[in-house]
């Protein structure tokens, strides 16, 4: 695991680092800032808190947080203007699970916690957005869209996540993956300037949602970044479909390949609605779904005759085919057995709606959203990128079986199609924390990124054991350089998430 030390150490600037933590304090106000101890002449960084990934818990220098903008604007002037001030991790709600949850990727870094940031600023229902601050949950702003002709891209995650933090990460939702939804930022730079980029609302002159605007567009420059700290958001609203079906097919290990070969022709020719969902039978039975054979979830959408037209079209697909054992649909009318968990949620999350998502995070985890960090079980997570092919998917499988067989650890996938071509191919770990299981979790996972990352399937989000990865699995050096080159110029003192993906 890397063990990297932040370049802006408590060794190196007490003193620097002190100042400009009591400076934040008259910010932000004393009682939002936790200050390390003073042990004479040096800062005693603080014991950061326990991770339901039981990744080696960083030391933090302090914790800040703001609430308004303006004082997100100030802290951040005041770190940016020297290394001795030290380096700020910015988080939303600090649910990055299996990930990282809240923890740093280097040591000695100041948390700068943005989830007192949580104004929904502003909404359009018939255009189609809205403005939300990082403390915004996917829980929150779906309620609001409740009755109404839009709804929330959704992620099968808690509804006590940030709707921006996942989507500057590249999180999926059941739609498509996250970041398409993001249209404009507002970020304050490392000198304190505010600034917006891609679409943002003009009450004066309304303007379609068009995020790429004229020239080149920075607003990418900003997602997986540490170029700046984001404060708000602009966000497409999804049009609400009239009616909305699931349709569900098992089948069983032998018939993989064919059955994903069968899956993408039917999302390559247009049958299928957002996010293809499979399900192996180690990943429902840790999500708590009923266990059995693979299961796919297929969504139908639009008005109800053409609901009415695909949902024929596919069972009568199916049975031509003979690969799937079994064969049923059901829309938020229906009943679905009350002991499927992954059933009900993947169903009502298509629709918008997560709330049945924290059911599925207690079967797996046995705690609430609250607790996920400091008691029950265990979570890994591991996010490559698989071609959307029978034969990539079932060699990904046989990656699966290889550290199952080198660790003892069974690893859970969970295949969402990202379209006819790409699978985001989500590798669970569910490990006991009280046992020799975390260490082999951890051996698992490394395992993981090396034996995928020989085959070409490379993951797009990085833990934070992992984030030196980045250089490794660039395609061009080139590229990386030209990023520190922005980096260095636009942040020369290194003062934001110094170690993530730059």
């Amino acid at each position: 695991m890397t063990t990297a030390r932040c370049p802006n150490s408590l060794a190196s600037g007490a003193a620097g680092l002190r100042v400009a933590l009591l400076a934040a304090a008259e910010v932000v106000g004393v009682e939002r800032v936790v200050l390390p101890s003073d042990n004479g002449t040096e800062l005693t960084a603080l014991a950061s808190e326990a991770n339901v990934g039981m990744y080696r818990s960083r030391d933090m220098a302090g914790i800040i947080r703001p609430r308004t903008v303006e004082q997100v604007r100030r802290v951040v002037e005041i770190f940016g203007h020297s290394t001795e001030a030290g380096a700020l991790h910015p988080i939303s709600t600090g649910r990055n699970w299996g990930l990282g949850s809240r923890q740093p990727a280097i040591d000695n870094a100041v948390l700068l916690d943005l989830g007192g940031l949580d104004r929904i600023r502003d909404m359009d229902i018939t255009g189609g957005w809205a403005v939300i601050e990082p403390g915004v949950t996917q829980g929150r702003l779906a309620e609001l869209l409740t009755g109404t002709t839009r709804m929330l891209n959704v992620t099968a995650s808690s509804a006590h996540t940030s709707v921006l933090g996942n989507a500057l990460d590249r999180g999926v939702g059941l739609r498509h993956q996250r970041v398409e939804d993001l249209v404009g930022l507002e970020v304050v730079l490392p000198d304190g300037d505010l600034i917006r980029l891609g679409w943002w609302p003009d009450a004066d002159r309304p303007t379609p949602v068009y995020p790429y605007g004229l020239g080149p567009s920075a607003l990418q420059l900003f997602v997986q970044s540490n170029l700046g700290v984001a404060t708000a958001a602009a966000v497409r609203l999804l049009p609400r479909p009239e009616a909305l079906r699931v349709v569900r097919l098992t089948f069983t290990r032998d018939l993989l390949a064919a059955a994903v070969d069968e899956l993408r022709r039917w999302v390559s020719q247009g049958l299928v609605r957002g996010v293809l969902k499979v399900y192996d039978v180690t990943s429902a039975e840790l999500y708590g779904g009923a266990v059995g054979d693979f299961l796919a979830h297929v969504c139908v959408d639009g008005t109800p005759m053409t609901v009415d037209a695909l949902t024929d079209v596919l069972v009568e697909e199916a049975g031509r085919c003979a690969l799937f054992s079994s064969v049923s649909h059901s829309d938020a009318a229906d009943q679905v057995p009350d002991d499927d968990v992954v059933a009900r949620m993947v169903e009502r999350a298509y629709a918008g709606d997560p709330g049945h998502n924290d059911v599925l995070l207690g079967a797996t985890l046995g705690q609430t959203a609250e607790k996920v960090d400091e008691l029950g079980r265990g979570w890994l997570f591991f996010l490559p990128l698989v071609p959307f092919s029978g034969t990539a998917i079932a060699h990904a499988n046989y990656l699966l079986a290889q550290v199952l067989a080198e660790t003892g650890i069974r690893c859970g996938a969970t295949l969402n199609a990202l379209g006819p071509d790409v699978v985001d191919f989500v590798v669970s770990i569910r490990f006991d924390r009280g046992s020799d299981e975390t260490e082999r979790a951890h051996l698992a996972l490394d395992k993981l990124y090396h034996l995928f990352a020989e085959v070409g399937f490379i993951p797009y989000r990085l833990d934070i054991d992992h984030f030196d990865w980045v250089d490794r699995l660039s395609p061009d050096p080139q590229s990386r350089a030209f990023v520190r080159r922005l980096k260095d110029a636009i942040d020369p003192n290194n003062g934001i998430a110094p170690g993530r993906y730059w």
